[in-house]
């Protein structure tokens, strides 16, 4: 027999909430993954096909799930993820996220092409959030980003370097996101699915504005509607980043710069060696090569070939506190969550968000204290039944 679903108590119960809610090209957007979906499959997948030891008969009357990270201090090792165009999925979706992050006491990562500006979403609070930055071909423009971050409180910055092709998705051309749709494809993708979605209609579209993408539309004066912003960002990606130019922003950022997109062994020796604080080991949530290795399979690879001399991040398929521990295990000093905590917002706002990462932190410590690790901060492979890679089928 079903169970009532009365109360969300997963990420997929959240997942389930936000279909329902969103339009369905706002959902597939969000949801979808590059090609087939296999890595996207593959990212999930691997996280649960990990096993953790079970140990008991150990002193764990004190679990603590707090981590030091790049001189911050995490409540627990989990961090929000830049999500593109998260301020269409929920009122204001980037200063919600972040007043809730802001409460649990974890980082909140704004994306360039967030809805909501860095100006906006610094006013909620003197905590410092992290931004996250594509390089961009005009590199004025860039320059200009990185000073209004600073200006604003960031000290951490985040920089994607698998973005230089950008993914075929599926699901988004089938959707007519990139154009191609007839008219009575527009209309049924557009008003007539908008109107099938009252809450998101009066929260979002109604009452959510500005829907443009703002960090970047004083720099597209043109551009009118999301689509055209899409395009000028689309235009800016700049395909010939490399080393040198992860050299020169080393140069122009005085903070903290972590490197997200990293997958290979030896690109996470070079870009430590040009200069990267910490690296987070992804593929892009599955959104861009379909086909590659997961995270969870990569991480020790990974964390082998760096032996400790550079922090990583792991994300692409987190979904529960267990998987944070298994990462721990992996090699990860922390996760980023993305495709999460977009689902809690669009499902029940604010508080969904809150509701989430509490349920994040108890399944947390539930994992710490059955593996017989009750301390974050000490979990290593031995929390694993085995080397801790995901077994082949």
């Amino acid at each position: 027999m079903d169970s009532l679903n009365l109360v969300p108590a997963s990420v997929s119960d959240f997942r389930r909430i936000a279909e329902k809610r969103l339009p369905r090209m706002l959902f597939d957007y969000v949801d979808g993954g590059a090609g087939a979906e296999v890595t996207l499959r593959d990212n999930v997948a691997d996280f649960e096909r990990i096993r953790l030891g079970q140990r008991v008969l150990r002193d764990i009357s004190d679990i603590r799930t707090e981590v030091d990270f790049l001189d911050e201090t995490l409540s627990m090792p989990v961090i929000l993820a830049p999500v593109g165009m998260a301020g269409m999925m929920a009122h204001r979706a980037e200063t919600m996220a972040k007043r809730v992050a802001d409460r649990m006491g974890i980082p909140f990562t704004l994306s360039t092409v967030s809805i909501c500006p860095i100006e906006e979403v610094a006013r909620v609070s003197d905590r410092p959030m992290w931004f996250q930055l594509y390089m961009l071909r005009d590199r004025g423009v860039v320059l200009e980003i990185l000073q209004r971050a600073w200006d604003h409180g960031v000290r951490t910055l985040v920089f994607t370097v698998d973005l230089n092709v950008l993914g075929t998705r599926y699901r988004d051309i089938r959707n007519g996101m990139g154009g191609g749709a007839s008219r009575w494809g527009r209309l049924r993708g557009g008003p007539i699915d908008y109107l099938a979605h009252p809450h998101w209609l009066w929260k979002v579209a109604l009452t959510g504005g500005p829907l443009t993408f703002g960090n970047i539309a004083r720099y597209a004066p043109s551009a009118k509607a999301l689509p055209d912003f899409k395009q000028w960002v689309d235009s800016q990606f700049d395909g010939s980043v490399d080393c040198e130019d992860i050299a020169w922003l080393r140069q122009q950022w005085k903070g903290k710069l972590i490197l997200k997109g990293i997958l290979d062994p030896q690109d996470a020796l070079g870009a430590r060696d040009v200069g990267a604080d910490a690296l987070v080991v992804s593929n892009h949530g599955g959104r861009q090569l379909d086909g590659v290795a997961s995270g969870a399979a990569m991480l020790p690879r990974v964390a082998d070939a760096v032996a400790g001399s550079i922090p990583l991040i792991v994300d692409g398929g987190v979904r529960s506190g267990q998987d944070v521990v298994k990462a721990l295990a992996l090699g990860a000093k922390a996760v980023m969550i993305g495709r999460p905590w977009i689902y809690a917002l669009a499902a029940q706002g604010e508080a969904g968000l809150a509701r989430l990462l509490s349920i994040f932190h108890l399944d947390m410590r539930t994992a710490l204290g059955l593996s017989g690790y009750p301390i974050a901060d000490s979990v290593d492979r031995g929390a694993l039944l085995d080397s801790g890679e995901p077994p082949r089928n």
